[in-house]
């Protein structure tokens, strides 16, 4: 059973991770291990917990991006009712690249996350593909466009960041989208993957990750309240105070993570989490060996 001093420790780790893009899953299956804390990571009462923190940060995410949120869904209104798309109606794109890149990326998510969890979910393997996930942000901004590297210098307001993405193509969107599935594998980062993504698709730092999170607000939050009714079986009765001191460490990180992060990557590339998720992956890679 967790206690409370980890479910803060473990509430703030998951809010900030699930942002940065260095892998949330992989540092909930790494760290217990490194502080010594024998949590069984597959017993129920874990697993409950990271669906209440996961599902905090959903809810975190959907706020931030409230005007978003209300301006998407006016436009996807607007599409629905008039059968079309209009070229000059940036929410109504914006709200249908998010469909796609949704549904994919939940039907891989509800078919493969249990064999493939079950398959990766050991802290070496995890550290090990933390050391990938920096490989493939390395590599994103390495090989990302032209125009995005150009446009990384110039900071625009967030209408003009959603009508920037919404000039994406529906296939670009897809493959973003669906690239969020292999954060599956604990050291993959649900971020990382689908700002990489944004960035071999001509999007800016900034604009990569404003997309990354309005895509992964409805993933997680769809993930997490499928499964909340498990928070509310009876087994669970004597945990909950410590889930919910989870949940809310874990929705204050996603804000302030959200915030920082949208302000870094005005000017800012991924080079320093890529940076951090090779050495680190290495070091705990090294350090799981020792411990055994």
């Amino acid at each position: 059973m967790i206690n409370m001093i980890q479910a803060i420790v473990m509430g703030l780790l998951q809010g900030i991770t699930e942002l940065f893009p260095i892998s949330s899953l992989g540092h909930s299956v790494i760290l217990p291990k490194l502080f010594g804390w024998g949590l069984d990571q597959t017993a129920p009462g874990f697993l409950n917990f990271l669906i209440a923190t996961h599902l905090a940060t959903a809810v975190v995410l959907f706020f931030f991006f409230l005007r978003d949120w209300i301006e998407i869904a006016k436009g996807l209104g607007r599409s629905i009712r008039d059968r079309k798309i209009a070229p000059s109606d940036t929410y109504a794109k914006l709200g249908w690249l998010l469909v796609v890149g949704t549904v994919p990326a939940g039907i891989i998510g509800l078919v493969l996350e249990k064999p493939i969890r079950n398959l990766f979910g050991s802290p070496l393997i995890a550290a090990a593909f933390l050391v990938v996930n920096g490989l493939v942000l390395f590599g994103a901004e390495r090989l990302r466009t032209r125009d995005s590297r150009r446009a990384a210098a110039q900071p625009v307001t967030a209408t003009a960041s959603d009508a920037e993405i919404a000039t994406l193509s529906w296939k670009r969107a897809l493959g973003i989208g669906t690239a969020q599935a292999a954060a599956l594998i604990p050291g993959i980062s649900r971020s990382g993957s689908s700002m990489a993504g944004g960035l071999l698709s001509g999007l800016n730092n900034e604009n990569a990750a404003r997309f990354s999170f309005l895509l992964a607000t409805p993933i997680i939050g769809a993930a997490a309240l499928l499964k909340l009714p498990e928070l509310f079986a009876p087994a669970m009765a004597d945990e909950r105070g410590v889930f919910l001191v989870g949940a809310l460490c874990a929705g204050v990180a996603a804000w302030f993570a959200t915030k920082f992060l949208l302000r870094f990557f005005e000017t800012r590339t991924l080079t320093p989490f890529a940076i951090y998720s090779v050495v680190g992956g290495a070091i705990y890679f090294v350090l799981m060996l020792v411990m055994g």
